[in-house]
């Protein structure tokens, strides 16, 4: 046994306590006592109190009550009105999980509900908002979950007891130092090494799906070696960022991935696309749904603020950064104080019709670690008011010469901000009803949206928690499910709006819409979202104007670009101003400040101006640069 499970132990009376394990760095206790479950007296909050730790009291699994009778008294117990869908028992752990579409009815006042529930079934009871879009990933995942909830047990007692007494490698020095495994002057790959004597951590895995040659971070550098890895760190979604986590899962890592929720979710569907998009293209996946499966199941998943130990030496806590559905900020606190890190993935520091801006207060910090994907001096983006003035115009015109608007968009947040802004113009008037058509990984990824308002701002939260209002629901959107209902938007003559992945044009629909309407000289191509160095998108807008693309005679067409090529900034990154803002705001001061995922020059631009504002020492590290910070 643990010696900080004795230590818990020994301050509670004997018998009281049928078992006890790790959930990660969470520690859960099993009792048998059906009152000490129902009232421990304060117990377990006054341990909590004394040992800084997360402690939580659970029936032991023999004294819950039977599964059908416990729904049974579920349903009784839960009004009509909170409108119940799924009951999922978690027997091992001794949790129900209830879905239901008014969660605030079904705790009851001062959650007295649940406090029935725990009385007649002695299961813990977690209540869930039922999502407004049916999400069959959110299904599947919480399925592998199930399914493997006895390998999970196990899995999370295992990372537990690293944290907590796997002390491996001894405390004989204090250092921390930080490989660029991906990342360093560009945008794609990231994926940084993070060591201490004892620990090892790799913040981000990802692909540059713009790039076939540098599509992969590092993982043949010498201070990688996967068998040594204690954790890793997902910032958020994105393929640039998450696109290469199963492979770890492919080549025998089996310790935990850090993220939250929401990312959680995004990414795997971005992940299964990536493998869908690969066989479609003739090419053989790097990795297989077995192994997005494999880092699933190896999911622990943290709130906002929430603060937890990854390793015996690394503490982590996750902070809004504004960028997309539950992107983070990650702060590091290594050692005993020894050093303070933040890692801001990509950051949006000012808010947008979707999210709340990044938050800028933490309890330590002396290295910052910043993105510069518009960090150069001429990064500056027109206010949000221009760009919806730009769409309404283009979208007007489009209508009146009788052309359709090409979208190509990141499945993820930026597709999400502009149905936002395509239902408020709609709403108000602005623009008359035309059919905005979602094709493509947008409409799961915006059912994941409604599954988590809680990670979204005030205003969009509020309207997703009353039906008539979420934006996402709308009568101009409408789902785009197979590739015949795809041909016949094509074929129709109507005037249409169509968001589509993939952003970068690098395959996905959007470039199937993009051979039928580019000829059309009514039609209008308009980008969104960051266009990465080498993509088919990067040419067009800088001015190529003819592509060529295998046809399905396994021939090569060659298409002409007549159509009108737009841009407007929707984006959830900051720019120049915002990131410069942010570098000044954040605190504590920094001491270094470590700029990366940006262009070459943008990233030694935004290190100088910097340097020169904050007096703080910078740097811009190429790949497979090592940098010390302690």
């Amino acid at each position: 046994m643990s010696e900080i499970i004795k230590e818990i132990i020994k301050d509670i009376p004997e018998g009281k306590v049928s078992d006890a394990s790790f959930e990660g760095a969470n520690i859960v206790l099993y009792t048998k006592d059906e009152d000490f479950f129902l009232d421990d007296k304060g117990m377990i909050r006054e341990i909590v109190n004394k040992i800084k730790k997360r402690i939580e009291l659970r029936p032991d699994p023999s004294i819950t009550l039977d599964l059908e009778k416990s729904e049974d008294i579920i349903r009784k117990l839960i009004p009509q009105e909170a409108v119940i869908g799924q009951i999922i028992f978690d027997p091992q752990r001794s949790m129900v999980n209830i879905e239901v579409e008014k969660p605030g009815v079904a705790i009851g006042k001062q959650g007295e509900i649940l406090r029935e529930i725990r009385k007649k079934t002695h299961w813990v009871p977690l209540v869930k908002r039922t999502p407004p879009l049916r999400s069959v990933l959110i299904e599947n995942i919480r399925g592998v979950l199930y399914q493997n909830s006895d390998y999970r047990r196990k899995f999370l007692h295992k990372t537990g007891q690293r944290i907590y007494n796997g002390w491996l490698r001894g405390k004989k020095n204090e250092w921390v130092r930080l490989t660029f495994l991906g990342g360093g002057r560009e945008v794609g790959r990231s994926a940084l090494l993070l060591q201490t004597p004892e620990s090892r951590v790799l913040i981000d895995c990802g692909i540059n799906v713009a790039s076939d040659e540098n599509a992969y971070p590092y993982l043949e550098a010498p201070e990688f070696k996967i068998e040594e890895l204690d954790a890793v760190i997902v910032s958020h979604s994105h393929i640039d960022h998450s696109g290469f986590v199963p492979y770890l899962y492919k080549f025998g890592y089996r310790g935990p991935v850090y993220c939250t929720s929401p990312t959680r979710d995004v990414m795997a569907l971005l992940q299964l696309d990536t493998i869908k998009i690969a066989r479609n293209e003739g090419k053989e996946p790097v990795y297989s749904s077995d192994d997005v499966k494999e880092m699933v199941k190896h999911t622990i998943t943290l709130d906002y603020e929430e603060v937890s130990d990854i390793t015996p030496d690394v503490r982590i806590t996750l902070y809004n950064a504004g960028h997309i559905l539950g992107s983070a900020m990650v702060h590091l606190h290594v050692g005993n104080g020894l050093h303070n890190i933040l890692y801001t993935g990509d950051l949006k520091f000012g808010k947008t019709a979707l999210l709340s801006p990044a938050a800028t207060q933490f309890p330590r910090l002396e290295t910052l670690i910043i993105e510069s994907t518009y960090g150069g001096k001429d990064n500056v983006a027109a206010p949000r008011g221009d760009a919806d003035k730009y769409l309404k115009d283009l979208i007007d015109q489009t209508i009146k010469m009788g052309g359709k608007i090409l979208m190509p968009t990141l499945g993820s947040g930026r597709a999400q901000e502009i149905m936002i802004l395509l239902e408020e113009m709609y709403r108000e008037k602005r623009i008359p009803e035309i059919p905005v058509y979602i094709d493509g990984m947008v409409w799961d990824i915006t059912a994941i949206h409604t599954a988590y308002p809680e990670f979204l701002n005030s205003t969009v939260r509020r309207q997703i928690f009353h039906k008539d209002n979420n934006p996402f629901l709308s009568p101009i959107f409408k789902r785009v499910g197979s590739g015949k209902e795809r041909q016949k938007i094509i074929e129709d003559d109507k005037p249409c709006v169509v968001l589509a992945t993939s952003g970068m044009l690098i395959g996905g629909p959007s470039v199937e819409y993009l051979k039928a309407f580019a000829e059309n000289k009514k039609n209008v191509l308009v980008f969104s979202s960051y266009q990465g160095e080498g993509s088919l998108g990067r040419r067009i807008q800088q001015g190529e104007k003819e592509f060529s693309m295998k046809s399905n005679t396994n021939g090569q067409s060659v298409y002409q670009i007549k159509m009108e090529v737009a841009k407007i900034e929707v984006t959830g990154h900051s720019d120049r101003r915002e990131l410069m803002n942010f570098v000044q705001r954040a605190s504590p001061r920094p001491r270094k400040i470590i700029v990366n995922h940006g262009e070459p020059s943008r990233c030694k631009d935004l290190a100088s101006s910097s340097h020169k504002l904050m007096r703080a020492e910078t740097i811009a590290p190429r790949n497979l640069e090592t940098v010390r910070l302690k």
